[in-house]
């Protein structure tokens, strides 16, 4: 009897000691998975950032060639010169300045000069408040895919006071710009400041990138003035682009680029919330394309193919601060309303003798007001109550504000010293040779 009992209670803790050992492996081998799902995630996501940065720097090749095509001739030279000079002193401004001011750590909310962004060997990823506290990209992705953005802040501004800038003044101008003026406004809102505690919301930069960078170049074209003979004492007299297919492909490529834009602004390569994004950043900006090409066609009696352009492009910021908040439907209505938006803009600054020649200011200031406030409208956001009007409408006044005051002081005191517009034989003479030495086409 009691050598049973001693083999039954040997064979249940035989028994209990292989289930223990099982749970463990099992556990084991949970662990193992989560780990390596989690390391796979990282990849992918991390490969999305750096494709979507990518996607973002063939922007300023659109940039390039729209601002050149849209422009005459003799400164093609001078137009690609600026934006070859954008990218560069844009991303080194933004690796020894830029990135972590845009991005401080505790900070009063409105100012913090960081440092350069170098990440030490044990600071190689950063953490975005997930909740497992898995990376979701590299400290490195993090940084390159940001300061593709920065440069775009300036280029905005090369188009608009293109023809007539001297190119050393508008070289020191767009350096300031983007190394400290954009990223103090954006720490504002995605560096956890003052905007982001007011709950104001733009998700890729309506107002934090476009609007910006309208109102800069609105301040700018107001110090400089305008292209000679544009506006007359008999009205205003065109001045034709020189090559309306570059100019289309530059608002293709920007169209192309955007899905890195509004894309990689999910932060993740999380397929429904990519895949929406892409989406309605399609939708807006085919809306944007037919509000433009509709109400130009009923207005001008003719149908406007740069108008066509510049309302895709306004599509485009109508909907990036929000393309993964508002409707599917609506984007396209959102769009479409950009696209008529951005006509009456541009014949506006026209009557009040504002040359802007490639149309920056009303796609990118006047268009980024209009779909940051959109965000805020239950019509085109589903009913989404986290967005109120008012924290759009400051986030709107305190950025483009802030962008025209800046950039007009910076721009008064470049015209004081060193002057910031060539001379009328220059101009009459085309920059590129006045400046450059060199003519874009042999002919």
């Amino acid at each position: 009897m009691k050598t049973k009992l001693v083999i039954t209670t040997i064979g249940s803790l035989l028994l209990t000691g292989a289930a223990n050992a099982q749970e463990t492996a099992t556990a084991v081998t949970n662990a193992e998975l989560a780990e390596q799902t989690a390391n796979v995630k990282f990849m992918i996501d991390n490969l999305w950032i750096l494709i979507s940065a990518a996607l973002v720097f063939v922007m300023h090749l659109g940039f390039s060639a729209l601002e050149s095509g849209l422009c005459q001739k003799k400164n093609v030279v001078n137009v690609l010169f600026k934006n070859v000079f954008i990218i560069c002193m844009g991303i080194v401004t933004y690796y020894f300045v830029g990135f972590n001011t845009h991005y401080p750590g505790d900070f009063n909310g409105v100012f913090s000069l960081g440092g350069m962004a170098e990440a030490g060997p044990n600071d190689q990823t950063r953490f975005y408040g997930s909740e497992s506290g898995e990376a979701t990209y590299t400290y490195w992705a993090d940084f390159i895919f940001q300061a593709m953005f920065a440069a775009t802040a300036a280029t905005i501004v090369s188009g608009a006071v293109a023809e007539r800038v001297k190119l050393g003044s508008f070289m020191i101008f767009s350096t300031l710009l983007v190394a400290f003026a954009y990223p103090i406004a954006g720490s504002w809102h995605w560096g956890g400041g003052f905007l982001a505690e007011a709950g104001f919301y733009d998700f890729a930069g309506s107002t934090v990138v476009h609007m910006f960078g309208g109102f800069a170049a609105l301040a700018a074209v107001m110090v400089l003035g305008a292209r000679k003979g544009k506006y007359t004492a008999n009205g205003l007299k065109p001045i034709l682009p020189h090559s309306l297919p570059l100019a289309a492909i530059g608002a293709f490529l920007l169209f192309f680029g955007w899905f890195g834009f509004n894309g990689g602004s999910v932060l993740s390569a999380d397929p429904a919330s990519v895949s929406l994004v892409f989406t309605t950043t399609s939708l807006g900006a085919v809306g944007g394309g037919l509000g433009a090409i509709l109400i130009s066609w009923a207005v001008l009696k003719k149908p406007d193919l740069s108008m066509a352009l510049n309302g895709l492009l306004a599509g485009l910021v109508s909907i990036t601060a929000g393309p993964d908040v508002i409707t599917v439907t609506s984007s396209l209505i959102v769009g479409f309303i950009g696209g008529v938006i951005v006509v009456f803009s541009v014949l506006f600054f026209d009557k009040l003798k504002l040359d802007d020649p490639v149309g920056a200011i009303s796609v990118h200031g006047i268009v980024g007001i209009w779909g940051t406030i959109a965000l805020a409208l239950p019509f085109f956001n589903g009913g989404n109550e986290d967005v109120s009007l008012s924290a759009q409408l400051y986030g709107v006044v305190a950025v483009g504000a802030f962008a025209f005051i800046f950039s007009y002081a910076a721009f008064t005191a470049l015209k004081f010293t060193l002057g910031v517009r060539v001379s009328e034989e220059e101009e009459d003479e085309g920059l590129d040779v006045a400046e450059h030495g060199v003519s874009a086409y042999n002919d």
